[in-house]
């Protein structure tokens, strides 16, 4: 039963397939990279606008805290570029070359991401240090205020868009660049609150902002490069595991869910299990089992893009 296990199931699947299949469905995966690129799309949009007004009021005013946040705001536009990469490519089909297809340059884009926040985090370091050490005096401070507000206007705009996308389709990359965006709001808000300082005659108040934007900035690095470095890893949450073995527990009829191994493929979420099951039952009581358990995981675990179910360490190919 071993042996021929995999033929058998290959055939009922295919039987299953030849009535199941519906023609006009839009792949899930081309409508996940579609929003995804609007979320960077529009993004782009926000942040391009607001650090072009801050520039204008950084070469006006001299603020070396508004120089950080518009570098900053700058350079978290750029990433979209990268991202928009990725979603453009994640759209081709597997080749015979590429048999998973491109999920895996979302991943190789959140390392671009990362990357880029970090320069830019540097860059503002950089500049604040030699404005502590070299001072010159901020003018218009009013303006920066108000630059300074834009850019947080900003800054949670492309934050709620690309973070709630991200969780919607289940991308690292774009929750990682909106949680950036979101921090970016913070830092905007800092240093309207240093103008204020500084009008109010602490003078060293601006470029020790531009420092705490740094650290900030450092921050989100560290954590959106550990978020990032674990799927590029093939690193999942171990609760989700915890979960696929408890549905074998809701199938009455496997004894246990000894092998598990899952990972993410850009947005889309993979999984193989194994499960053990009697050794008295029929060749096909063994695939309804299999068909059984994988219902159920799918029912329980809805994010999960495609799931290959094993018996007895037989691998049976399950498409959702």
């Amino acid at each position: 039963m071993i042996h021929t296990l995999d033929n058998v199931h290959r055939e009922h699947r295919h039987q299953n397939n030849s009535h199941g299949h519906v023609h006009g469905i839009v792949d899930p995966v081309h409508l996940t990279t579609a929003r995804g690129l609007s979320a960077v799309k529009w993004s782009f949009v926000f942040l391009a606008i607001g650090a072009l007004l801050q520039l204008m009021v950084v070469i006006r005013s001299g603020s070396i805290a508004l120089l950080a946040d518009t570098i900053h705001n700058a350079a978290d536009a750029a990433t979209a570029i990268p991202l928009a990469i990725a979603f453009f490519l994640m759209r081709r089909r597997p080749t015979a070359r590429f048999t998973y297809g491109y999920g895996r340059v979302e991943d190789l884009a959140g390392v671009v991401v990362v990357s880029t926040i970090l320069v830019s985090a540097i860059a503002a370091g950089y500049e604040s240090l030699r404005r502590i050490v070299e001072p010159r005096p901020v003018h218009a401070l009013g303006a920066v205020a108000l630059a300074a507000f834009i850019g947080f206007v900003a800054n949670e705009a492309a934050a709620l868009l690309r973070t709630t996308t991200g969780k919607e389709i289940h991308s690292a990359a774009l929750i990682a660049d909106g949680d950036h965006a979101r921090v970016d709001g913070l830092a905007s808000l800092a240093v309207a609150a240093g103008a204020g300082a500084v009008k109010l005659g602490f003078p060293l108040a601006d470029p020790i902002i531009g420092l705490g934007i740094t650290v900030m900035i450092l921050a989100i690095v560290w954590h959106s490069a550990r978020a990032v470095f674990t799927r590029l890893l093939d690193g999942i949450d171990p609760d989700f595991v915890a979960a696929l073995r408890g549905a074998g527990e809701h199938v009455p009829g496997i004894r246990a869910v000894p092998v598990v191994r899952a990972r993410w493929l850009g947005h889309q979420l993979l999984a193989e299990a194994d499960i053990a099951i009697d050794a008295t039952l029929s060749v096909q009581e063994g695939i309804e089992l299999a068909d059984r358990f994988h219902n159920e995981v799918m029912r329980q675990l809805p994010m999960l893009g495609d799931l290959h179910v094993g018996i007895a360490n037989k691998l049976v190919g399950r498409n959702s």
